[in-house]
């Protein structure tokens, strides 16, 4: 049996939603799938920590999620929602301010413009954020959060605002991204293309009621 990242045993939030014997396998890529109101985006939330479930259990590399330091946690375990909060700056200055947040050295600019051509952003570094498109938008969202090489990355539907050419592209280059640097991947995705030709491991949730 594959070794797990995560291991959900009757995990319940807020009564609703219930994550029975949920695997993610660690060294795969991860894909969610299930209709909406299944729970999915509300799943990866429980990954990291930004919410927590009523009760059952939640392990992370065979430890309870409760007994990580969450902040630790959420710089370990990345989600990247699938709306990006971006500040009212420029491309580069939201690279700085979010390094600054985690109090950790900002990387030289051809290492960011290197995350950005992985992420398929084509606007240079002084553009401002507010001119961006909604796909723009996202790309650089994923750029910023990618480039810190976390540990584990959760990605909710990071091709949502794409057309099908650019959201095959970005998966591939973020998926051979996290190969090299062995960085584990969970996706949320509703585009079954998408999930078809890239998962390893599928999980489907169940909408419960």
């Amino acid at each position: 049996m594959n070794e797990l990242l995560f291991k959900a045993s009757n995990l319940i939030y807020k009564e609703n939603l219930i994550y029975n014997d949920v695997k993610i396998e660690k060294g795969k890529v991860n894909f969610i799938v299930g209709e909406s109101g299944s729970g999915k985006s509300t799943f990866l939330k429980l990954l990291n920590h930004s919410v927590s479930p009523v009760s059952g259990e939640l392990l992370y590399k065979g430890k309870a999620i409760t007994k990580y330091d969450p902040i630790q946690l959420r710089q370990e375990v990345s989600l990247i929602a699938q709306e990006p909060f971006l500040f009212d700056e420029n491309i580069l200055d939201n690279f700085k301010t979010f390094y600054s947040l985690r109090q950790v050295p900002m990387p030289d600019k051809d290492y960011i413009s290197y995350i950005m051509e992985l992420c398929c952003v084509n606007v240079p570094l002084d553009q401002m954020t507010a001119t961006l498109s909604g796909g723009e938008r996202q790309r650089v969202y994923i750029s910023i959060f990618l480039s810190f090489c976390p540990k584990v990355i959760l990605l909710d539907e990071p091709t949502s605002a794409l057309d099908e050419k650019t959201s095959f592209k970005i998966m591939k280059n973020i998926t051979n991204f996290c190969k090299e640097k062995n960085i584990e991947m969970v996706v949320v995705s509703h585009d079954k293309s998408i999930v078809d030709a890239f998962q390893e491991n599928k999980i489907e949730l169940i909408k419960v009621g």
